[in-house]
């Protein structure tokens, strides 16, 4: 059987993507939006939020509708569903056929890196990279919550490694004991072999670890946010070696990934968290712009417009907010476009669909907003509770909800929900979408949502 790489289109090696202009990729979300393609582009699925790091796919005809079996009912478009070993919140990747996962086995505390056939779901291979007790967290994280990355020939994967030794609690407002130990970044092959191992700094916190490795050109990035000496850290691709390390102000825990983004003829590393947002040459650590707070903690990623760069957060001080990217130094006074305290998501990530900004609160609101001025256009109550983030496939806004729920909506002047479908499972994470299929981690299995594969020999 010939591989599926060389049978459907690859997307642009991801340590290339930051190359691409936020302009062009604008444009390009437009275009996605009117359904002007006649072919379907099929990507791979990388690492947090998928190519581009802020959950759109190319992906033009996405599976719309499909529900787990129940009391004897049959699976409706559901390719396959397998169980996962151990828990984690670490949503799945797709590099070509194979799809990886990151989890923890509570029983024997080995930290895992599980690799599965995408057609089959079969398991290909299993590697405990780490094995240490489990740390202290909050009771909506877990012990594998970082999302793993690919360049499409290694995969990077980060966990936390504690020790029985606790630490006093920073940034809370009663005393309390925290776990302490070093961030762990490793690399594997595609075919489970161990290339390097480090432990690129300390880290600190009552609420537990999730930082995903953001590959860029020949390196790999982390936010090292802590309740300690935070840091952001670029690691040598090849060799795991420290390329440029840089110290955090303010010394608090977020759990964000960074975007990177071209604005002003300058490549930027966008990361909001630990009291500010800052902006950072990707190639050397030098700090581009910062605007300070406008809240105290994060957790939520950040997206663009191609001209504007938008946060959510939620601790203490609620906000969706439009930050001018063009800046230097200090922008706080001067680059804060617009503000708005309604409907803010702390942990679940917002989605550009063309020119509209959607995004949920944690416990279920949605909203619509203009991402010029921040107008609200509309807002409709969709679930319980969100902690997984929304993706853009086909046109559609893909929104899941901790029960396994899936709200499809088309984006537009109301909330547009042209389908809804139930994984009938809880689900913390966000879905990938690769090859015609959307791939989903909830807390027991992995889920292949998509039409069964063709009998037979394929060409």
């Amino acid at each position: 059987m010939m591989h599926a790489a060389t049978r459907r289109q690859r997307p642009p090696h991801p340590a290339l993507q930051a190359t691409v202009s936020s302009r062009c990729r604008a444009a390009v979300l437009h275009v996605l939006l009117a359904s002007v393609a006649t072919v379907a582009a099929a990507e791979d699925w990388p690492g947090w939020r998928g190519p581009r790091g802020d959950g759109t796919s190319l992906e033009a005809d996405p599976p719309l509708r499909w529900a787990v079996g129940r009391d004897g009912t049959p699976d409706e478009n559901i390719r396959w569903r397998v169980p996962v070993p151990g828990l984690g919140h670490a949503s799945p990747i797709v590099v070509g056929q194979r799809v990886f996962v990151a989890s923890c086995d509570a029983d024997t505390q080995e930290r895992l890196l599980v690799c599965l056939d995408a057609d089959t779901g079969r398991t290909l291979w299993r590697q405990t990279v780490i094995r240490s007790p489990l740390e202290i967290k909050h009771k909506l994280n877990s012990h594998a919550s970082s999302t793993p990355a690919s360049d499409g020939r290694l995969v990077f994967v980060a966990f936390w490694e504690t020790s029985d030794k606790r630490v006093p609690a920073r940034n809370m407002p009663v005393d309390r004991d925290a776990s302490f130990g070093p961030m762990v970044v490793a690399a594997y092959d595609l075919d489970g072999r161990q290339q390097w191992l480090v432990r690129p700094g300390d880290f600190a916190s009552i609420h537990g670890f999730c930082s995903c490795p953001v590959v860029c050109d020949d390196t790999v990035i982390l936010n090292g946010d802590h309740d300690g000496d935070g840091y952001v850290v670029a690691l040598d691709r090849a060799t795991g070696a420290t390329r440029w390390k840089v110290a955090r102000d303010h010394n608090t825990r977020s759990y964000c990934t960074p975007i990177i983004r071209t604005f002003a003829g300058r490549r930027q590393l966008i990361l909001s968290g630990s009291r500010h947002v800052a902006s950072y040459d990707p190639a050397t650590g030098r700090e581009w712009w910062r605007v300070e707070g406008p809240t105290e903690q994060f957790v939520a990623s950040m997206v663009d417009d191609g001209r504007l760069v938008f946060l959510t957060a939620g601790f203490p001080d609620k906000l969706v907010a439009a930050i001018d990217p063009t800046g230097s130094g200090d922008v706080t006074a001067t680059h804060v476009r617009w503000r708005s305290p309604r409907n803010c998501g702390y942990v679940p990530a917002p989605i550009m669909a063309g020119d509209r900004l959607l995004l949920t609160s944690d416990d279920g609101v949605a909203s619509c907003l203009d991402p010029a001025t921040g107008r609200r256009l509309w807002t409709a109550r969709a679930a319980g509770h969100y902690s997984g983030s929304p993706v853009l496939a086909g046109g559609l806004v893909y929104f899941t909800d901790d029960v396994g729920v899936t709200k499809v909506v088309r984006p537009g002047p109301s909330f547009d929900v042209v389908a809804e479908n139930d994984l009938r499972e809880e689900c913390y994470t966000s879905p990938a979408v690769s090859g015609g299929r959307i791939f989903f981690r909830t807390v027991g299995h992995l889920v292949c949502v998509g039409a069964a594969a063709p009998a037979g020999p394929q060409p």
